[in-house]
């Protein structure tokens, strides 16, 4: 067992565990300190907890507001290996409040009937400590799993925790698109492509950056507080969205979050949905894509940009799940043949202006891993609105 302790005026950070998991903290917390444009003052203590503490929570800055009244929070919090992971707490809201939809409240907050009201996504692309995920700075994001082993490897972290799903991935897109804080990213090997100026720290293999390593815009809210790398880097797997023979399913709200039958022929699948109940196809030929509530399409992969794909129905749910035009030059790619293909999300390191918080490739089966496909946890607490 090592121990290890930094310092750096109000910045200060402590390490327990093994040597080579101390050693690697310390060198990552010593780059992230150094940071000219580094705001977060208090680091958690990163050990393992006596079992009474294990599952707890720390705030790790200040709450404060931002645009439309919605909170801002970073908090440390514990998983039952008694080892943190930085998750920014999001508050309950609705369709309305969020892009002009209904008065229902966001599907990410709805999970298994009940409505929570908050929920908390990684900071941070996960990386691997032990066979689990965390949300840490400056670590090397965790690629080379399928869907279903990330999925597992989230589960295996307690009750609350889950592979972040597709509701939680469009309450992030829509945030982002409302306050007007759409994330560039590690686009260009490293760089944003549209300003090289805006680069962050390589993980030491191909194009990746290490987690967090770039500047605030490389966030949801443009501030060094938010979601990071959201655009680039690594496509991020999520769960409880697929299409399948041309169909897009999904987890009914955010049920995904919950350790339900997602498999290939699990029952807890059903049609996402136009505003009149009809279900969803896409059609693929000659390089377009139409989003269509009719029983028949054209089966066919390819992409476009979002601004050149037709939506000939109109859908709450499909905004919910950030599958429209929010990010107009970002990537829609579909695979609408017979089969199943899970999404891939933000584009990777390589993507360029074809990168965003609303690209997906709705592409590759679920027994897909490579080393340019990483995920984030999220989680939620057993505290609902009664």
């Amino acid at each position: 067992m090592a121990k290890a302790k930094f310092m750096n005026g109000e910045f200060s950070a402590k390490f327990k565990g093994k040597r080579k998991f101390v050693a690697e903290q310390m060198e990552a917390i010593k780059d992230y300190a150094a940071r000219d444009d580094m705001q977060i003052n208090i680091c958690p203590i990163i050990q393992e907890r006596p079992s009474e503490k294990k599952n707890t929570e720390e705030q790790i800055t200040p709450t404060h507001f931002i645009s439309g009244n919605l909170e801002h929070v970073v908090v440390a919090i514990y998983d039952n290996a008694g080892i943190p992971s930085f998750m920014h707490r999001f508050r309950k809201v609705t369709n309305k409040e969020l892009f002009g939809g209904s008065d229902k409240t966001n599907a990410a907050f709805i999970i298994g009937d009940e409505e929570y009201d908050e929920i908390y996504i990684s900071v941070y692309e996960n990386c691997e400590i032990n066979g689990k995920p965390y949300s840490l700075p400056m670590q090397k994001p965790w690629t080379g799993i399928t869907n279903d082993e990330a999925a597992r490897a989230c589960f295996s972290k307690g009750e609350g925790w889950h592979l972040m799903t597709r509701a939680e991935w469009g309450l992030l897109a829509n945030l982002s698109l409302k306050n007007g804080t759409l994330p560039h990213g590690n686009t260009n090997y490293g760089k944003y492509h549209a300003n090289p100026e805006e680069h962050g720290e390589s993980a030491g293999e191909s194009g990746k950056t290490k987690t967090g390593s770039g500047p605030a815009t490389w966030t949801h809210d443009h501030t060094l507080e938010g979601v990071h790398d959201l655009s680039g880097n690594v496509w991020e797997m999520v769960r409880g969205l697929r299409i399948k023979d041309g169909q897009l399913e999904m987890a009914k709200n955010n049920d995904a979050a919950l350790d339900i039958d997602l498999t290939l022929e699990g029952d807890n699948w059903e049609p996402v949905r136009d505003d009149s109940g009809k279900s969803i196809r896409v059609s693929v030929s000659d390089g377009g894509i139409k989003f269509l509530a009719e029983s028949d399409h054209e089966e066919g992969y390819d992409g476009c940009r979002w601004e050149d794909v037709n939506i000939d129905c109109e859908s709450e749910t499909l905004k919910e799940l950030a599958l429209y035009p929010g990010e107009p030059e970002a990537y829609c790619y579909i695979d609408s043949t017979e089969g199943e293909y899970l999404p891939l999300c933000g584009g990777d390191w390589g993507d360029t202006s074809c990168a965003g918080v609303f690209h997906v490739y709705l592409l590759y089966p679920r027994t897909y891993a490579g080393g340019r496909f990483g995920f984030r946890s999220a989680y939620f607490r057993k505290l609902k609105t009664e």
